[in-house]
C-alpha cells in the first residue's frame, strides 16, 4: 500500500512538473527565434512588391511566435503608419498571439513612389496578398485585422482571398462610405457647437476643405470627441507619431482632408460593400466604439450580414477604441482569436 501511495505521489509530481514545463515552454517558445530568417533584424522583413509602375518594398515586423495565431495588422489612413498599433504590445504577447506590424506602400518605413496611380483599393489588396505569401500565413493561422481604412482593405481582401483566412477582424469601420458620410453629417455634425458647425459648413460650401482654419476646427472640436477621446495634449506617443508621419497627399486623394466624412472626389467616396458581406464565410469580428466616427449600428450590421459574425461594442470607445476603451477592445479581440483557434483545432 505504501508503495502504491509513493507511486501515485510520484506520478502526481511528474504530472505537475510536466504541466509547469509545458507552460514555461509555451512562454519561452513565444520569443524563440530558432530557424527564423528575420533573426538579424529583430523580426523586421522588407517584402518586394511588384506594380505596374515598378518594383518597391514594404516594411513588416514580426512579434512573437505562435503556429496557429498570427495577426497581420492593416493600419488606417490611408497613409497612416503601423505605429499606432504599438499599444498591442501591452496585450497580445502575454496571450501568446503572434502579430505583424506592416506599413502599406506609401507609408512610414515602406517605399513611397509618390505616384497616385498606385493608390487604388485593388492594388492594395494584391499588396496584402503578396505580404501574406511572403510571411507564410495561411488558413491554419492567418487572422487579418484592419482598422478604419484598413477595415475597408480587410473586407476587400476577404471578398477575394478568404480561402487563406482563419479569421477576420474589422475594427472601427462601416461597410459603406456613403452611409458613413450620412452619419457624420446628420448625427455627429449637429452634436458640435452650433457656431462651430456653421463655420465648418461655410468652408465646405466654398470647397475649402484644406484651409488650415477648417482643419483646425475639425481637430479641435471633432477629433477629441470621436477619433480619440483623450485630450490631444495627452495623446499617446504612438498615435502622435503616426499622425505626424501621415502621407497627406495619399490621405487626401483617397479619404479627403479629415475624418469628418469623405468629401470632394476622394477615391473612397462611393465605396459600399454592404450587399457583398453575405459572401464572407470566415469567422468575423466587427469592432465599434459608442462614440466612433462610424455608426455603431452599422458596424453591428456587418456582424449580422456575414455568415459567421460577432459584434464587439466598446462603450467608452471612439474611432481608436484600442486606446480609449482598451479593456473592452483587447478582451474582445483576444477572446475572438482564442475561440476561433479552439474551433479550428
Amino acid at each position: 500500500m505504501k508503495k502504491i501511495i509513493q507511486l501515485v505521489a510520484c506520478c502526481f509530481v511528474l504530472s505537475l512538473a510536466a504541466c509547469t514545463n509545458g507552460t514555461a515552454d509555451t512562454k519561452s517558445t513565444y520569443h524563440d527565434t530558432t530557424g527564423r530568417t528575420d533573426l538579424l533584424s529583430g523580426g523586421v522583413k522588407r517584402i518586394p512588391i511588384h506594380t505596374a509602375k515598378g518594383d518597391f518594398t514594404v516594411w513588416t515586423k514580426r512579434v512573437g511566435n505562435n503556429p496557429t495565431k498570427k495577426v497581420l495588422l492593416l493600419h488606417g489612413g490611408p497613409g497612416a503608419t503601423h505605429e499606432y498599433f504599438e499599444c498591442f504590445d501591452s496585450f497580445l504577447p502575454q496571450e501568446g498571439v503572434e502579430y505583424y506590424y506592416y506599413d502599406q506602400l506609401g507609408s512610414a518605413y515602406s517605399d513611397n513612389p509618390n505616384d497616385s496611380s498606385l493608390w487604388s483599393i485593388d492594388r492594395y489588396v494584391e499588396e496584402v496578398e503578396t505580404v501574406r505569401t511572403a510571411l507564410g500565413l495561411d488558413a491554419n493561422n492567418f487572422y487579418l485585422l484592419g482598422h478604419s481604412w484598413g477595415g475597408i482593405l480587410a473586407i476587400e481582401y476577404a471578398l477575394k482571398y478568404q480561402q487563406h483566412l482563419k479569421g477576420l477582424i474589422i475594427s472601427n469601420m462601416m461597410a459603406s462610405i456613403p452611409e458613413y458620410v450620412k452619419y457624420a453629417n446628420e448625427v455627429l455634425g449637429p452634436q458640435l457647437p452650433k457656431e462651430v458647425l456653421a463655420q465648418i459648413r461655410a468652408f465646405e460650401a466654398k470647397g475649402q476643405y484644406t484651409d488650415p482654419a477648417y482643419l483646425k476646427l475639425i481637430n479641435d472640436y471633432y477629433y477629441p470627441e470621436h477619433v480619440l477621446r483623450i485630450p490631444p495634449a495627452n495623446w499617446p506617443d504612438p498615435v502622435v507619431r503616426a499622425f505626424a508621419k501621415m502621407n497627406y497627399p495619399l490621405y487626401l486623394k483617397m479619404q479627403g482632408p479629415s475624418e469628418f466624412g469623405v468629401v470632394g472626389n476622394a477615391v473612397l467616396k462611393n465605396w459600399d460593400r454592404t450587399a457583398d458581406l453575405a459572401k464572407i464565410k470566415v469567422p468575423t469580428l466587427s469592432i465599434g466604439g459608442a462614440f466612433d466616427t462610424m455608426d455603431p449600428k452599422a458596424m453591428e450590421m456587418i456582424a449580422n450580414k456575414v455568415q459567421n459574425g460577432t459584434y464587439l461594442l466598446c462603450p467608452k470607445g471612439s474611432h481608436m477604441s484600442m486606446y480609449d476603451d482598451q479593456a473592452t477592445y483587447f478582451k474582445g479581440l483576444i477572446d475572438f482569436i482564442n475561440k476561433v483557434d479552439k474551433e479550428k483545432k
